[in-house]
């Protein structure tokens, strides 16, 4: 009979069916394509995001090195108003030496008024009696004396302040700028004029250039 080659046939079919549907199906599992970094609009065709970020991250240190550099940088225009106030300062003290200077060579009124003081001291003194020596000693003397020693502490005060103007830029941080000409100039008039005063001074008051008036002359 032809059951037996039927059934062979349709087994044979059926497996020849299996193993082409096994092999007809498709292998639908792909791997995904990699999908490209995104670059940001207005970039360069070309240039990855990786580029990007790492031209990013390069501009953005070298702005932060831009702002250190730029606060440790000095300020030239406070540089320069603490010059001037440096100057302001130094040019008014030699002005101030100067001042004084004049004022030990031509007396002021404080030693107008000590004098007087030392006048009417020795009136009282020599109100009930005294001889003409002692009279002149003190009405005369002790408001000579008085004049002369206020003078000279004015003039020591030039001499100070004069000296202090003129050494002054060896002491403490250096300037940018150098002192000025003028206050040199009118620091080293200050402390002449000081030297002068002490010495007149000096002199006066030990009556070394007009001595006191004598009761026999």
């Amino acid at each position: 009979m032809n059951t037996t080659p039927s059934t062979a046939t349709t087994d044979d079919t059926e497996e020849k069916e299996t193993a082409g549907g096994t092999a007809a199906v498709p292998d639908v599992t792909k791997k995904a394509a990699p999908e490209e970094d995104a670059v940001p609009e207005g970039v360069a065709p070309g240039v990855t995001a990786s580029d990007v970020t790492e031209m990013v991250v390069a501009a953005t240190d070298a702005a932060a090195e831009d702002g250190i550099e730029t606060e440790l940088e000095p300020d030239p225009y406070a540089e320069a108003e603490a010059a001037a106030a440096a100057g302001a300062g130094t040019g008014a003290a030699a002005v101030v030496a100067a001042g004084l200077g004049i004022v030990s060579l031509t007396g002021a009124w404080t030693g107008r008024v000590a004098a007087e003081r030392e006048t009417l001291i020795g009136q009282i003194k020599t109100s009930g009696g005294g001889s003409a020596a002692q009279q002149i000693s003190e009405i005369y003397g002790d408001a000579w004396h008085s004049t002369a020693l206020v003078n000279g502490l004015f003039a020591l005060l030039a001499l100070i302040i004069g000296v202090f103007v003129l050494v002054r830029p060896a002491f403490g941080a250096p300037s940018a700028r150098p002192q000025a000409g003028w206050v040199r100039s009118v620091a080293r008039a200050g402390v002449a004029l000081g030297v002068l005063g002490v010495l007149i001074s000096v002199a006066m008051y030990f009556d070394l250039i007009v001595s006191l008036p004598s009761a026999a002359g």
